[in-house]
């Protein structure tokens, strides 16, 4: 069995190795909204029913408004983007595989367990299989390949898989292009609106793959609550572009803060910043020792991600612990 792919979070786990770390831990290892979708309280019977199926063909015509897509038969709700992650590749014969790499390691791990002959190319000009794999914009350091140049490669006998887990504030979306017969979007609810808890995701597509997705979920696969919280959140526009705004903000005071501390900016998006320092894991280390928590990359020992404080006591932790 494969060795467990590290991800940001495991706040358990930091608080174990950092006993005598100051608590509450400030978690910023995620690219997670820090200020979280004011959810309305939930009805009891969110959670004593079973989820009616107009409720959910309610809560993907609502996401089909909310991404730009003209046919609400192109989306799936799912519970979470990860779990389309792994089940699209056993839903298709297998095949050669291209992820567009470094990226979110679960592609190519979902892919190979999957049986598929995956590689990893490190541009879409490289991308020389059947399925080509990429997240736009890409985590961790936010880049986003030209449109032009990706849609080659969902040509006659391929097919593109878009992990758009970040693309909901940063307007980069390929979504108007579908029906589109070999494109594959997933979005992710749960990052944008701070709910990861939730275990919300989308998948955009053509109606036949659609329906296949569908079909291989089953019933009641999205939760009451789940649907409730989606329904609230994608019908909110004006939150979502007054949290644009805020996230722009706090971007550019993030980078500034992490330029102060002697870092380089990598990269990212509204919701993370990749950066790179000399003395990165040392520096990682000192964070932990305050009770902050920062996504560090093996593969890259210079890299660390940071996520957004959400408050002001928050940002004052950050810099103190990076003075």
């Amino acid at each position: 069995m494969a060795a467990p792919i590290a991800h940001g979070g495991g706040l358990i786990a930091a608080q174990h190795r950092y006993p005598d770390a100051p608590r509450p831990w400030l978690d910023l290892s995620t690219g997670i909204n820090p200020i979280a979708y004011p959810m309305p309280p939930l009805p009891q019977s969110a959670f004593t029913r079973l989820p009616e199926p107009e409720a959910v063909a309610a809560l993907e015509a609502l996401a089909a408004r909310t991404y730009g897509v003209a046919d609400p038969a192109c989306v799936v709700a799912a519970p979470g983007t990860q779990v389309l992650i792994h089940l699209l590749p056993r839903l298709i014969p297998r095949t050669t595989v291209a992820v567009i790499a470094p990226t979110y390691a679960e592609h190519h791990a979902a892919w190979a367990q999957a049986g598929h002959d995956v590689s990893d190319a490190p541009g879409f000009a490289t991308a020389n299989a059947a399925i080509t794999v990429t997240v736009r914009p890409n985590n961790p350091d936010g880049r986003v390949d030209p449109a032009a140049a990706l849609i080659p490669l969902a040509g006659p006998g391929r097919l593109l898989v878009v992990d758009e887990a970040f693309a909901d504030l940063e307007a980069c979306s390929l979504s108007a292009m579908l029906p589109h017969p070999r494109l594959i979007l997933l979005r992710s609810f749960g990052k944008t609106y701070g709910l990861a808890g939730v275990r919300l995701g989308f998948a955009l597509t053509a109606p036949a793959l659609a329906a296949g997705l569908r079909q291989a979920l089953g019933p009641w696969s999205v939760s009451g609550p789940a649907l409730l919280a989606g329904q609230a959140a994608l019908a909110d526009a004006a939150w979502r572009a007054a949290t644009t705004l805020h996230l722009t903000h706090d971007a550019a005071r993030l980078d500034a803060t992490l330029r102060n501390a002697g870092c380089h900016i990598v990269g990212g998006t509204r919701l993370f910043r990749l950066a790179s320092h000399p003395q990165a894991p040392a520096l990682a280390t000192r964070l932990a020792q305050a009770g902050i928590l920062v996504r560090q990359f093996a593969a890259n020992p210079t890299w660390l991600r940071f996520g957004l404080p959400g408050t002001d006591p928050d940002w004052t932790r950050l810099h103190s612990a990076l003075a």
